[in-house]
């Protein structure tokens, strides 16, 4: 066992115990508070924001860390030292935070300049997103899709079940969580309509996913293993993929999804390490065929995280939860995804994000989607404020919420969410 991930460890940090950031947790994130711009880089322990920054000015982290890593306010520098430097900073992260060790707890000047209430931490992008893929790998979900719009035909497409299905979305739109999302305008048309009609999206929907951090560049014309892939992933956040339903019905033939996609993708603040998910790595579902050898697993893959589906309505008291499923329900794990993604020489770079797809269970409240939870809008799901939904309404904000457990201990993603805006709508339109 890796000593950062043991168990028994605990933190000086009191509020560390019992919550969803430990110390086997330390995720990473980029802050900022109203006294000091600057953007910096945080590592979460409990209740407080580990200011890095801080620790490098007094001399706490050297030599695993070069002084002026974080200048560019991002990660992506810091990432960019490779695997032996993010371990070596985690563990003497640990070590620093650890109940028995003295040296920041009893310097009393460090660690009042170093621990950062979370309520005064204003969250930003931890890395500068070049390159956004979204993949559709959930089997449940894709059956779900399939059955609802291809009722006479086979749910799954000959093509699922032997490759990764993806596409390149938009990261220009990729924002932090508690960025609010405007309602899109575009084109839609029924089924029976003899032409398209222009406004506001009318089906806007949130899609349940994890993100993968790519840690490791992997330059044009270069391919990579399932095993290399597995370790080219710094770490995941929770991610929402909002998709307008109606738009993308209408456009999505012959190419795919556009600007049924492009509006607004959500990211959790927090990248949580692939170091920290170690213990929680399990088997994904059985693949029926084989994959080809390139997209075989050496060893478990997929990630036992439960997460979690809210919806508030503007001016509720309280969110209601309406979906519960896991990450380890993936058919193509995140390093099946990568590795197929770069295999046709695709450069891959530090900062890229790799969207799951949206994460489907087997049962009605595991479902990742409103499309799926309300089949299409055929079934509304009470809220606890006493009205319904089938897709989202102006003002609705939607709350994801991710955490790994074993033994009592819980690894959280914290909160990834965003708040519906209404569409700009321009006169004569």
């Amino acid at each position: 066992m890796n000593p950062t991930n043991d168990p028994s460890l605990t933190s000086w940090v009191t509020s560390a115990q019992g919550s969803d950031f430990p110390i086997q947790n330390l995720p990473w994130g980029i802050f900022s508070t109203e006294g000091d711009e600057r953007r910096r880089a945080g590592v979460r322990i409990g209740d407080r924001v580990l200011d890095v920054d801080a620790l490098q000015e007094a001399g706490l982290l050297d030599p695993v860390l070069p002084k002026g890593v974080f200048a560019t306010g991002t990660l992506d520098a810091f990432i960019g030292l490779g695997r032996e430097t993010w371990s070596a900073v985690r563990a003497r992260l640990s070590e620093l935070l650890r109940a028995d060790v003295t040296r920041l707890a009893e310097d009393a000047v460090a660690r009042t300049r170093a621990l950062v209430p979370i309520e005064a931490a204003v969250m930003h992008l931890a890395v500068s997103v070049g390159g956004y893929t979204d993949f559709y790998s959930s089997r449940e979900h894709a059956t779900n899709v399939g059955r609802m719009f291809r009722p006479n035909d086979e749910p799954l497409l000959p093509n699922w079940l032997a490759i990764p299905i993806g596409y390149n979305g938009r990261a220009s739109t990729v924002v932090v969580s508690g960025t609010p999302v405007r309602r899109p305008l575009g084109q839609m048309k029924a089924p029976t309509a003899p032409a398209p009609t222009f406004g506001p999206c009318r089906k806007l929907d949130f899609e349940l996913e994890m993100a993968a951090v790519v840690g490791v560049a992997n330059p044009m014309g270069a391919v990579m293993t399932v095993a290399e892939a597995d370790r080219a992933i710094f770490g995941w956040a929770l991610l929402d993929d909002w998709s307008a339903r109606d738009i993308q019905a209408w456009e999505y033939v012959p190419l795919g999804p556009f600007q049924a996609k492009v509006f607004a993708s959500s990211i959790g603040a927090w990248i949580v390490t692939a170091e920290a998910l170690e213990p929680f790595r399990v088997a994904g579902p059985v693949q029926e065929p084989e994959p080809l050898p390139y997209l075989r697993h050496p060893a478990a893959m997929n990630l036992d995280v439960e997460l979690e589906v809210a919806i508030r309505p503007k001016g509720a008291a309280e969110a209601t939860v309406i979906a519960r499923t896991n990450f380890a329900h993936m058919y193509w794990s995140t390093a099946q995804q990568l590795a197929h993604h770069a295999i046709g020489g695709c450069a891959m770079n530090i900062g890229d994000i790799i969207g799951s797809g949206t994460i489907s269970g087997p049962t009605p409240d595991s479902l990742g989607s409103l499309l799926e939870l309300s089949w299409n809008g055929t079934r509304p799901i009470s809220l606890a404020d006493g009205s319904s939904r089938t897709f989202l309404e102006d003002g609705d904000t939607v709350i994801f919420t991710g955490r790994a457990t074993r033994g009592g201990l819980s690894i959280g993603f914290g909160v990834c969410e965003g708040e519906i805006l209404p569409a700009h709508v321009r006169e004569g339109w």
